[in-house]
C-alpha cells in the first residue's frame, strides 16, 4: 500500500537549507527512499541521503547546492 509523502526541494548555502526558492509536491510511495524515487523520475535529479530520523530525511542532489525534504503527509 502506497503512502502520501510531501516532497520540498530548496536551494542551500553553506550546507544549510536556504529557501531562496522551493518547490513543494506530494507523491505516494512505500517509503521515504521510494517518495525521493518518484520525484527524481518526474523532475530528474540524483538525490544521496544526507541524514534520517524516522519520519523525515534530507537528501542532496549530487553536484548542486540543492537539497530534497521528505517526509509522510498528514491524511
Amino acid at each position: 500500500m502506497k503512502t502520501k509523502f510531501n516532497v520540498e526541494v530548496t536551494d542551500t548555502f553553506g550546507g544549510e537549507a536556504n529557501y531562496c526558492w522551493v518547490k513543494r509536491e506530494t507523491v505516494y510511495a512505500k517509503s521515504l527512499r521510494g517518495a525521493i524515487t518518484a520525484f527524481a523520475r518526474k523532475h530528474g535529479g540524483g538525490f544521496r541521503l544526507d541524514y534520517s530520523s524516522g519520519d523525515m530525511a534530507r537528501y542532496n542532489l549530487k553536484g548542486a547546492c540543492v537539497c530534497a525534504f521528505v517526509e509522510y503527509a498528514e491524511e
